[in-house]
C-alpha cells in the first residue's frame, strides 16, 4: 500500500497535529509600567524601535502595533494584552511572532507568562524578546525563556514588597499616600506639606452636624447644593463613613488598622461615631446606643414605593411605636404592633410540625440535594488532593536534583519553599471543604429546629437575635404597600424554604401515616446549597 493511501486512515490517527512555526507575519508589543512613563515616552519610543529594527533585519512583515500605553504587568488582565492576544489568534494573515523589546514587557506573571506563551506556541506563534534573544523553537531555548518569566516575577513581587513597607511606614506615621479624600487640599506651609481643609471640607463639616439634627441625606444635598455644591446622595453618605474627616486614617496597607492622621479633622471623633449610630449623648457624657426592642424591623421592611427602609419612633401623643418610610413626603407608616402581627403570620407559613419520621424524610432529602448541587465541591476536592500528590511528586525530584548537584542550594531553597506553600494552601482548602461535609447534618438538623420554631423563638428573642433571626429567613428584608396593606418577600433562604416545601409534599395520609417521597428531583441552585432563593 503507497504512501498516498494512507491518507484514508488519517481520521484514526492519534494526538493533535504539531503546528510549525512559519511565516513572517509578526506583531510588536510595547508597554511601561506608569502613567509618567507613558507620558514621557521616550521608553515607548526606545521598545517600539528595538522591534521594528529586528522585524526589519529578519525580514518580518509588521501586522499590527499594541500596547503604547502604560499597563500593568502584575496580572493577565491587560486591555491591550489581551486585544493583542484576541488578534494574533483570529487574524486571517497567520502570525508567526509577538516581538517585544524583553519578557518583562510581555509579563511579570510568572507561572502564568509561561502558560500563555506555551499556548501561543502550539498555535504556531512564538513571542520573541530582541533584548533576550532566545530560540523557543527547542527545549533549551524554552527554559531560557521559562526562566526568564520567572525571575520577572520574582523582580515585581521584590518591588512590591519595598513599596508596600514604605507605604506602610509612612502610613503609621500618619501621614497619607495618593490623592487626598475630597474635601481636603496638599498645600507647603514652612517647607512642608500639609492636609488642610479646603471649602468643601468646610461644607462636609456642617454635613456632619446637620446629620446630628436628624436630617434625612437628601435633605443635607439640597442644603449643600443651596450652597454652591451639587453631589450626590450616595456621596453624603460615604461622607460619613470615612474616618478621614475625623482624623483618622483607614488604608488597605495597613492591614485591618486605624491610625491617628496627622491631617486637619473635619470633626472630633465623638461626632462621627453619633452620626454612625454607635455613641449618644446623656448626662454622664457618651455610651453605648441601646436598641430598642419596640421597632426590631426597622430597616428591615422596605417600602415597596420608594424601596427605602422603614424607621421607628414613638408617638408623643398617644405614645405607641410606629414603623414610617424615611422618604419626605412617603406616607407609608403602620403601627408596630400590628407589623408585628403580620410578620409572624409570614413566619407561620416556613414553621412545620416536625416528628421523628418527617424529620428523617427531611433531613434524607436534604443531604442529597446538598451532595447534587456541591457535586462541584466534592469534584474539586478530589481535584485538590490529585494536585497534593503531584506537588510532592515535585518536591521529592526537586531534591532529588539537588542531591544529584543539577541545581544549587538556592534555586533548590526557593523552589522547595514555594512548593510547600502550593501544598500547604491546598490542604487548608481541602481541609476546609470536608470539614463542611462532615458536619452536613449537625447544620440540617440545626435548620430544621429553627423551622419547628420560626415565630415563637422571634417573639421570645431580644433586639439581637430578632435581627439576626428575620435577616436569617428573608436576607434581602420584606417590602410593605401601604395603600394595599400588603407584604412581599424579596428572597426566602432556600433551606427554610426547602423544609417547608419539603414537609408539604411529605404530607400525613389518611392512615396518620407520613407518605415517603423518595428521590424527587433536587432543588436547583446558582452556587451550592447557599440562603438562596430556590427554584423547583
Amino acid at each position: 500500500m503507497s504512501n498516498n493511501d494512507l491518507i484514508l486512515f488519517n481520521g484514526f490517527a492519534k494526538g493533535k497535529r504539531v503546528i510549525k512555526h512559519t511565516g513572517s507575519n509578526c506583531v510588536i508589543y510595547t508597554r511601561v509600567s506608569t502613567k509618567e512613563q507613558a507620558d514621557n515616552n521616550m521608553s515607548l519610543e526606545t521598545q517600539k524601535k528595538a522591534c521594528e529594527q529586528y522585524a526589519v533585519k529578519n525580514g518580518y512583515q509588521i501586522m499590527g502595533y499594541f500596547g503604547g500605553t502604560y499597563e500593568s504587568a502584575k496580572t493577565d488582565e491587560r486591555t491591550q494584552f489581551n486585544n493583542m492576544l484576541a488578534f494574533v489568534k483570529k487574524s486571517k494573515e497567520k502570525i508567526s511572532h509577538i516581538i517585544v523589546y524583553s519578557v518583562d514587557r510581555f509579563s511579570r506573571s510568572g507561572a502564568n507568562a509561561i502558560y500563555i506563551a506555551e499556548k501561543l506556541k502550539r498555535e504556531g506563534i512564538i513571542v520573541y524578546a530582541v533584548s533576550q534573544p532566545t530560540d523557543t523553537t527547542t527545549a533549551s531555548g524554552s527554559l531560557q525563556q521559562n526562566i526568564q518569566f520567572i525571575f520577572s516575577e520574582y523582580d515585581n513581587q521584590l518591588r512590591r514588597e519595598k513599596c508596600m513597607a514604605g507605604m506602610k511606614e509612612k502610613l503609621l506615621a500618619g501621614g497619607w499616600i495618593g490623592r487626598v479624600p475630597l474635601g481636603y487640599d496638599i498645600v507647603i506651609k514652612d517647607g512642608k506639606k500639609q492636609i488642610v481643609l479646603n471649602d468643601k471640607g468646610k461644607l462636609i463639616r456642617k454635613a456632619f452636624t446637620w446629620k446630628l439634627q436628624d436630617i434625612s441625606n437628601e435633605d443635607i444635598r439640597l442644603k449643600l447644593k443651596a450652597h454652591g455644591w451639587d453631589v450626590a446622595d450616595q456621596r453624603v453618605s460615604d461622607f460619613f463613613k470615612n474616618p478621614f474627616y475625623c482624623g483618622l486614617i483607614s488604608h488597605n496597607a495597613l492591614e485591618g488598622s486605624v491610625v491617628e492622621g496627622k491631617h486637619e479633622k473635619a470633626v472630633s471623633k465623638d461626632i462621627f461615631l453619633q452620626v454612625n449610630g454607635l455613641l449618644a449623648r446623656n448626662n454622664h457624657g457618651y455610651s453605648m446606643k441601646p436598641e430598642n426592642n419596640e421597632v426590631p424591623l426597622k430597616r428591615f421592611i422596605h417600602c415597596e414605593n420608594c424601596g427605602k427602609p422603614l424607621t421607628g419612633y414613638k408617638s408623643s401623643k398617644i405614645q405607641q411605636y410606629y414603623y414610617k418610610c424615611i422618604t419626605k413626603g412617603c406616607k407609608c407608616n403602620r403601627r408596630a404592633i400590628d407589623m408585628h402581627d403580620a410578620f409572624t403570620e409570614i413566619l407561620a407559613d416556613y414553621c412545620i410540625d416536625m416528628n421523628d419520621e418527617l424529620k428523617e424524610l427531611i433531613t434524607e432529602q436534604l443531604v442529597v440535594t446538598f451532595n447534587q448541587l456541591n457535586a462541584d465541591k466534592i469534584e474539586a476536592k478530589e481535584n485538590a488532593e490529585k494536585q497534593i500528590l503531584e506537588v510532592r511528586k515535585k518536591i521529592s525530584r526537586l531534591e532529588e536534583r539537588y542531591i544529584l548537584e543539577d541545581i544549587d542550594k538556592e534555586m533548590f531553597t526557593r523552589y522547595k519553599e514555594k512548593f510547600a506553600d502550593e501544598c500547604a494552601e491546598l490542604e487548608k482548602q481541602m481541609a476546609v471543604s470536608t470539614n463542611k461535609l462532615s458536619n452536613l447534618e449537625k447544620y440540617i438538623n440545626k435548620a430544621i429546629e429553627y423551622a419547628s420554631n420560626l415565630a415563637p423563638m422571634w417573639a421570645l428573642a431580644d433586639y439581637g437575635e430578632k435581627q439576626r433571626l428575620q435577616f436569617l429567613v428573608f436576607p434581602e428584608g420584606i417590602s410593605y404597600n401601604r395603600e394595599k396593606d400588603s407584604f412581599r418577600t424579596l428572597r426566602v433562604n432556600s433551606v427554610f424554604s426547602c423544609i417547608a416545601s419539603l414537609a408539604q409534599v411529605s404530607g400525613q395520609n389518611k392512615n396518620g401515616k407520613i407518605n415517603r417521597v423518595i428521590n424527587f428531583p433536587a432543588w436547583v441552585e446558582a452556587h451550592g446549597f447557599e440562603p438562596r432563593t430556590l427554584c423547583l
